[in-house]
């Protein structure tokens, strides 16, 4: 649909939240179009349980919350922001299509039409320095583009669940608005449709299977899943739909203590890739969205403790040593891009997201899916067998294994008994490798046979995390 522009002044009157964010942004930044030598489509790999690129390479999926880059940033921040998270080897964004059907970008862009979401608004041309021709799609467009000049992938969620879960979004609504976004980007590689957003699974499942459908008719070589609602999984109401190429879980942000009733796995988020990785039909699985660094334990109660880089770490290798496809990454005041004011923003984040940006924890991220890739990745597996002494909650020892190595991670630096014998060879040489700063020491040769017991560095205290290597000699 083409819209009848409004002159620029107009957004800045009517509304108190996009005059602060347009002042900050009046001069409209004059910045050169990134140039783009294409990207890798991206695909299930051949035994359901990994992504590969289209030529066959071995694809870690290591994400990040920036769930309102579309809302919150302008060209120039969006281009700081990706340029930070590829430095730090990771290769998804995950944004918010629209949060709202009253969804509005920095520039005073409406995304559609009187809060219908059937309606999006869109000019003609993009001509980023005459504001009647630049529109929000073509800010989306940008970072596209943006991402694309970094390697990044976007985990676009068309429209966050709360306005189809409060009735907002109709289904004749949703299908109108998944056909513009499949006719709108059919030619982008560098898109994951992360369908729903934050929602129960067993609500609105009309909307979101026409959502799912449609996007994957009109883009048949984008991936797609299911974004759920917090200590659920995709795969407990999609994982038979045709449009759903891999499953995404939401291990949430609680402590064992502060569980619900019928949450069955509490922070065990390895438990979701367990049940997920014996499926079938055999497909991909990854923790979305684990506790956030920087938020609340357990949410909303901001005099809780925060969760920090210890917990994210826990959750990444947990998971992925489970057998998961890669790990998504999570901070309080990135995922909202919480700007630099005094005022507490939501769940009490009080840093500039720029600041945020060097937390401990985001820049750790990059050594699990290093330590992945450094061995045979197509042919590795979950295999809790190779622990003798396995234990619960924060004592659980997490092993993941090939035909020639293993990798056996303690999330408190508890001593590890090995089941050896589990991969090739009479003898094993052994490393341990460390999370914090991806740096590996070798420990020495041991026979490959019987129960052998490995030390880790430190006191036995939460956050002293260590990965046992053994590779075959």
């Amino acid at each position: 649909m083409t819209k009848k522009r409004k002159p620029f002044k107009f957004f800045i009157a009517t509304s108190l939240v996009v005059l602060m964010i347009s002042c900050k942004d009046s001069k409209k930044e004059n910045v050169e179009p990134p140039v783009i030598e294409g990207m890798s489509k991206l695909q299930v790999s051949s035994d359901g349980h990994y992504f590969q690129t289209e030529d066959g390479k071995p694809f870690f999926w290591l994400g990040d919350t920036g769930w309102l880059t579309f809302k919150k940033l302008n060209r120039d921040e969006i281009k700081t922001y990706f340029l930070d998270r590829k430095e730090k080897g990771y290769n998804v964004i995950q944004i918010m299509t629209m949060h709202s059907e009253e969804m509005v970008n920095v520039y005073g862009d409406s995304a559609v039409v009187n809060k219908d979401v059937s309606k999006p608004l869109v000019t003609e041309g993009n001509n980023f320095e005459n504001p009647e021709e630049y529109d929000f799609w073509d800010h989306v467009d940008y970072a596209l583009d943006v991402a694309e000049e970094n390697d990044l992938y976007l985990g676009m969620v068309p429209i966050w669940g709360t306005s189809v879960k409060g009735g907002k979004v109709n289904l004749e609504q949703a299908k109108a608005y998944a056909t513009f976004l499949g006719d709108r980007f059919k030619d982008r590689k560098n898109i994951v449709w992360l369908n729903g957003g934050d929602t129960p699974g067993e609500q609105n499942m009309e909307i979101w299977n026409a959502i799912g459908s449609i996007l994957k008719s009109k883009n048949p070589d984008c991936l797609v899943t299911f974004h759920p609602f917090g200590r659920t999984d995709s795969s407990d109401n999609y994982h038979n739909e045709n449009w759903l190429d891999f499953n995404m879980f939401q291990s949430g942000h609680r402590r064992y203590d502060q569980e619900t009733e019928g949450k069955m796995y509490a922070q065990d988020n390895y438990k979701y890739v367990n049940v997920d990785f014996n499926l079938k039909p055999t497909k991909p699985t990854i923790d979305g969205e684990p506790s956030y660094e920087g938020i609340p334990q357990g949410l909303h109660d901001t005099l809780q403790p925060l969760w920090n880089d210890n917990d994210l770490r826990r959750y990444a290798y947990w998971s992925v040593f489970a057998g998961a496809a890669g790990f998504t990454y999570g901070n309080n005041h990135v995922m909202q891009m919480h700007e630099n004011h005094t005022k507490p923003e939501g769940y009490g984040s009080d840093k500039y997201w720029l600041d945020a940006l060097n937390d401990p924890g985001a820049k750790q991220m990059q050594y699990v899916k290093n330590l992945i890739l450094d061995y045979p990745y197509f042919k590795r597996i979950p295999d809790e067998s190779l622990v003798a002494n396995q234990g619960e909650k924060y004592d659980y020892i997490a092993a993941t294994r090939g035909e020639d190595y293993a990798s056996i991670y303690t999330y408190n630096g508890r001593n590890i008994s090995v089941n050896m014998g589990k991969i090739k060879g009479t003898e094993v040489e052994a490393s341990w490798y460390n999370p914090k700063n991806g740096e590996t020491t070798k420990i020495g040769t041991f026979k490959n046979e019987g129960v052998q017991d490995f030390d880790a560095s430190g006191e036995q205290v939460d956050g002293n995390d260590w990965v046992l290597i053994l590779t075959s000699k």
